[in-house]
């Protein structure tokens, strides 16, 4: 199956050649693209891609409205990945928030390009954990209301049996499900069900946002 990929940034030079190099992969299609936020969700809406490649710093409507906006929408089942320069700008953090499913960086080789649109396609996050655990460390202080309480979280972690926690705990360090499975010796697929589970008991939309949680809700200690 075809990944239909829509590119949002405001520099041309970026959006085209973002696009010649995942029209090259035989896997991916680049539907449209737009030049500020605002565009971007209308684009969605009428183009209905598997994955955005969003900027964050966009006029008229940033990437992270932008993306609050598109995930928010109930018929929208588009991923969102977002565009950065830096892998510590300071926006990135809300975004992933805001419910983006990864970021990437805009210097990524045309190889990191496609799997990073190949891996939140198929409903993964994009969470290197060299990049997402500093991220998360750095910019949660930044964060001027967190989601939960601690007091709140810990009460909604608590409906979740201790297996289920342990590999919430895993999610946010940036284990995949493989890598899971082999360090609580169990089956991928049994991860992949625990996983599942987690996301409708915390009522998150993906493993980007469960990793989040765990961050909020001191499961995991940032360093």
């Amino acid at each position: 199956m075809t990944i239909r990929v829509l590119i949002a940034d405001d520099q041309m030079m970026v959006r085209e050649g973002f696009s010649v190099l995942l029209n090259a992969m035989p896997d991916i299609e680049v539907v449209g693209e737009a030049v500020n936020g605002r565009e971007a969700v209308e684009r969605v809406r009428e183009l209905a891609p598997d994955v955005v490649l969003m900027d964050i710093r966009m006029p008229e409507l940033n990437g992270i409205e932008a993306t609050r906006e598109i995930v928010a929408t109930a018929d929208d089942h588009a991923k969102v990945l977002v565009l950065t320069t830096f892998d510590l700008d300071e926006y990135v953090y809300q975004a992933l928030r805001a419910g983006a499913s990864g970021f990437l960086l805009k210097d990524a080789s045309a190889r990191q390009l496609a799997d990073g649109v190949r891996v939140v396609a198929s409903g993964e996050a994009l969470l290197a954990p060299s990049v997402t655990r500093r991220l998360i460390t750095e910019f949660s202080k930044l964060a001027e209301t967190p989601r939960l309480s601690v007091a709140a979280s810990q009460e909604a972690y608590g409906e979740l049996t201790e297996r289920e926690t342990e590999v919430l705990v895993l999610i946010a360090q940036g284990l995949s499900n493989a890598e899971i499975a082999e360090r609580l010796v169990v089956a991928e697929s049994t991860i992949k069900t625990h996983v599942s589970r987690i996301l409708v008991k915390l009522g998150l939309r993906d493993r980007t946002q469960a990793a989040v949680f765990a961050y909020e809700a001191r499961l995991v200690t940032p360093g």
